[in-house]
């Protein structure tokens, strides 16, 4: 991602209503897989650290960041209580030795060039019966100003995503659309920025309170949804991957 995006990711992800909805949906969904005490858990791509403490709910936390900047403000939101090692995959991969039971990927795939290559590195550490979550956005046709200041590769259709996890070597025990219920919002904001021509630009501030909260609280309804049915449409993806049946 560009440097700016890491400071306003910074700024935002504890209150703005997308990052704190996506939490809740992601730890109903770690919480359902029972991992079980003592669980280590790595998160590729932690970026600026705000989804650290919610892992942490649930075993061991370790985490790996390739850019310098991301990485210093994470350890000192963290108050350096997780081990955030720099590296970036497929090629600077600094926990050889370890394996992990659960391995997250959150909106980080789509920043990879080689994201085949890259989950088949995942995969190599994965402790035996471990998972994959993976996060990353929906639809080519959403593309917009938003993901040129993101830095992204692409954006996955359902069918894209499971031929990528499938050629990486996993089996795919969940795949779902999210950020259903806000679908025809969010689109529409970034179809209109496309039809503007607007220059890729910082998404939104944290809008009033107010309407945080609600549009927080619609996304996180989601959480009862994702680890049930597999929602048929969203602004991103979500799947579960292992290498065991």
């Amino acid at each position: 991602m560009s440097p700016d995006a890491y400071l306003e990711m910074a700024e935002i992800e504890a209150s703005h209503w997308w990052f704190r909805g996506r939490r809740a949906i992601l730890s109903r969904l770690i919480e359902r897989m029972k991992l079980g005490p003592g669980a280590r858990i790595l998160e590729i791509g932690a970026g600026t650290g705000g989804n650290l403490d919610m892992l942490a709910a649930f075993g061991s936390v370790s985490a790996m960041e390739m850019d310098d900047a991301a990485r210093s403000i994470a350890t000192a939101k963290t108050n350096g209580r997780f081990d955030i090692r720099a590296g970036s995959f497929p090629g600077a991969v600094p926990f050889t030795r370890e394996r992990f039971d659960l391995i997250c990927l959150f909106d980080v795939l789509e920043h990879i060039d080689a994201d085949v290559e890259t989950l088949r590195g995942v995969s190599a550490l994965l402790a035996d019966g471990g998972s994959v979550i993976v996060t990353v956005p929906a639809y080519a046709w959403l593309w917009s100003a938003h993901d040129d200041f993101l830095h992204h590769k692409r954006r996955y259709s359902a069918q894209a995503l499971q031929q990528t996890a499938l050629a990486a070597g996993y089996r795919v025990h969940l795949l779902s659309y999210f950020n259903t219920l806000l679908f025809v919002a969010a689109a529409f904001a970034r179809l209109k920025d496309r039809w503007l021509r607007k220059s890729p630009a910082p998404a939104a501030d944290v809008p009033p309170k107010p309407l945080n909260d609600v549009l927080g609280t619609i996304f996180g309804m989601e959480r009862f949804l994702v680890p049930r049915v597999k929602l048929p449409f969203g602004v991103s993806l979500v799947c579960v991957l292992r290498t065991e049946a």
